[in-house]
């Protein structure tokens, strides 16, 4: 079920909340509630999921105690990767690759969320080998971990040592609640009112076949999707950190206003952040980062990236995507980056938002021959008909979409720290910003409810990887 559901929103999240309340046994709560998440989408792969945490388990215990921990280690991440490259990988293999013709029936169904709690799997072993974490303290304090609803499906991933301290003992308090219900609140506005609005644009532009997509609706198409795909993920990202301060945890942020980089290198330093520093912390640099030259400097890029295209779904498509993103990152080091760095802030952003729509064209894409055409509309004119706006999108479509521009750049906090010296200096002022701000997000709630309960246009895009 997604966040942003009716049955999460009315059922589940309550029921979890009072019982998480009321019970004197939170991580038995937590871990009960969150294998039910999973299993209500997923039904027996919660068996794998369990089957997971236990081999994890037992392997971190061997590694922290054991001579033999190397070994262990290789164990333990091979178990890991086997697993995540038959579920996500097998089908790749031999239908793309080998160009095998199986049935898409026997082919091996892909589990929910698995890239993010295998992922998670791996930063255990390695952290406890590297002696950043201390083993779990019991199989349950590790499922609790890996399985925690907020963050299975989609992330964001997060450290055991971030996280392993609060697992023992936490403390919530209603300074903690407040934030976190804002978060949440925050974060469902962000996926319910600006993503699936602009993602009927998006999909109406990109299902569009070669004779009939213009080159208005090309651009207005991938234009709904750069705003769709940060508002859809980002918004699941800040309702999972609500959840989890909620609950006595905090996860890391995943993303830092990424559409004002100035640079690809500066992008994936906000977007996706969790994931970026995974790929740092446990490939890039044990891959050797920069500290070989420049040639293994650019290869360990363009491995990273390859492998990051890879995860994000199994299709050449994501794999092309990857290696576009390693490549501009090896040409920004090879010097475009001094460039960029010495052109007008607006201008070296302006490159940097015109190479990731490029790259989402790939992204978004069913094939290469799709994003061919794609190209080709917004960059060489497309269909001989050309459509009005009116015809593409609605006013209400055009109402979040421009929404969702503004609040992609750190204009609102800008805003709100010009009028933090008013506010703080006056109790007065003080407390009717705090009451306005509580009841916008009550307002925004209702807004959001009635959404849901329409029915309207709900997609999330990560339930893919």
């Amino acid at each position: 079920m997604v966040f942003s559901s009716v049955t999460f929103l009315f059922v589940f999240l309550p029921l979890f909340l009072a019982a998480y309340a009321l019970l004197p046994w939170q991580n038995l709560v937590a871990l009960v509630f969150s294998l039910l998440f999973y299993a209500w989408g997923e039904g027996a792969y919660v068996l794998l999921l369990l089957a997971t945490v236990f081999v994890n388990y037992l392997v971190g215990n061997h590694i922290q105690k054991d001579r033999a921990r190397r070994l262990y280690l290789g164990i333990g991440v091979a178990f890991n990767l086997l697993i995540l490259c038959y579920f996500k990988y097998f089908g790749f293999l031999v239908a793309d690759v080998l160009q095998l013709d199986i049935p898409p029936a026997d082919l091996p169904h892909l589990p929910l969320g698995i890239s993010f709690f295998i992922f998670q799997s791996i930063s255990y072993l390695v952290d406890v080998y590297r002696g950043n974490a201390v083993k779990a303290h019991s199989f349950s304090d590790l499922a609790l971990y890996i399985a925690m609803f907020p963050q299975l499906i989609a992330g964001p991933i997060v450290r055991y040592g971030a996280v392993s301290d609060a697992i023992q003992h936490r403390h919530i308090g209603l300074d903690q609640v407040r934030s976190g219900a804002m978060l949440f609140l925050a974060g469902l506005c962000w996926k319910v009112l600006i993503a699936n609005n602009v993602a009927e644009v998006a999909d109406t532009s990109f299902a569009l076949d070669q004779g009939e997509l213009d080159s208005l609706s090309a651009w207005l198409g991938i234009i709904a999707y750069t705003i769709q795909i940060y508002f859809d993920f980002g918004g699941y990202s800040l309702m999972a950190i609500g959840i989890g301060r909620i609950m006595g945890f905090e996860f890391p942020p995943n993303f830092n206003y990424p559409y004002i980089s100035a640079s690809i290198t500066e992008f994936w330093r906000r977007w996706h952040m969790s994931l970026s520093s995974w790929f740092r912390d446990y490939l890039y640099i044990p891959l050797g980062g920069n500290r070989k030259g420049p040639i293994r400097t650019y290869a360990n890029l363009l491995i990273v990236f390859l492998l990051c295209g890879l995860w994000h779904g199994a299709a050449w498509t994501f794999v092309v995507w990857g290696l576009f993103h390693g490549s501009l990152l090896v040409i920004e080091r090879f010097g475009l980056g001094g460039l960029l760095n010495r052109l007008p802030r607006p201008a070296a952003t302006a490159y940097t938002l015109l190479m990731v729509m490029i790259g989402l064209v790939l992204f978004r894409s069913e094939t290469f021959v799709q994003a061919g055409f794609y190209y080709s509309a917004m960059f060489l004119g497309g269909a001989e008909v050309e459509r009005t706006l009116a015809e593409i999108v609605t006013n209400e479509n055009l109402f979040w979409g421009a929404l969702g521009v503004i609040l992609s750049a750190p204009i609102v906090p800008w805003l709100l720290e010009r009028l933090r010296v008013r506010v703080v200096s006056n109790p007065a002022l003080k407390a009717y910003g705090t009451s306005a701000y509580s009841l916008l997000m009550l307002a925004l709630f209702f807004l959001c409810t009635i959404y849901v309960m329409s029915g309207t246009y709900n997609p999330f895009i990560y339930f893919r990887f």
